[in-house]
Order: C-alpha cells, then sequence, then structure tokens
C-alpha cells in the first residue's frame, strides 16, 4: 500500500512497513517535517498523493475524516512502544480491506495484560 506518515508518527513503526513492502513516505522524507503545518493541510498532501495516512493525532483526523471524506484512507492509532507489533496491526489491517478510500481505520494499542507471554 502507499502510505503517509503525518510528522510524528513513529520512525520504527514507517521502516517495519517497509520491511513488509509497502510503500511509506515520510513527513520528513516529503520535505514538510517541522514545519508547523495544519493537519488538515497534511490531510490534502495524503490525497494529492493518492496516499493513506498515518498519524497518531487521534482526534483532529477524527474531525477531518467527517469534513473531507474524499481521502485515499486515515489510519489513526494509539502510542505503542511495542512498534512491531503496532506495524504488524497496521498491515494486517491493510490486507484485510478490500479498499481503505475514505475509511478511518483506529488501530488501538492492545490491553498491557495481553501483551504478558507464559
Amino acid at each position: 500500500m502507499r502510505l503517509y506518515a503525518d510528522e510524528n508518527f513513529p520512525l520504527a513503526v514507517t521502516e517495519a512497513l517497509r520491511t513488509a513492502g509497502h510503500d511509506v513516505l515520510t513527513a520528513y522524507d516529503d520535505g514538510r517535517a517541522n514545519l508547523a503545518i495544519p493537519d488538515e493541510n497534511v490531510l490534502h498532501r495524503a490525497m494529492a498523493l493518492s496516499r493513506i495516512l498515518l498519524t497518531l493525532n487521534r482526534q483532529d483526523f477524527k474531525r477531518l475524516h467527517g469534513m473531507h471524506p474524499n481521502h485515499a484512507g486515515i489510519v489513526s492509532c494509539t502510542y505503542d512502544p511495542d512498534f512491531a507489533g503496532q506495524a504488524a496491526r497496521i498491515h494486517c489491517a491493510l490486507q484485510e480491506a478490500a479498499t481503505f478510500a475514505g475509511r478511518l481505520v483506529r488501530i488501538n494499542r492492545p490491553p498491557a495484560n495481553a501483551r504478558l507471554t507464559p
């Protein structure tokens, strides 16, 4: 999948998604990091590039999804220090969906007790 990671999205997750075969462009790679670009402009940039947006900024992009539903998709995540696990959950969600166009998909961190191994 073609993805666009906003400037606050964890690089380790981005790299794991690239390893899984996804084409991920980051705001940094795109020359748009550390410029205080409004979230709406970030979404419009992802839309212009026909890329699914990756973000940890759940509230703002939930609102923007309602305002601009004609996007390639938004994957909204909770922060998870288990970057490999987060990338795996995103990868699975991307593989399971027939299309992401116009969809807001939430990827939540599993409960702490779900991560314990016997």
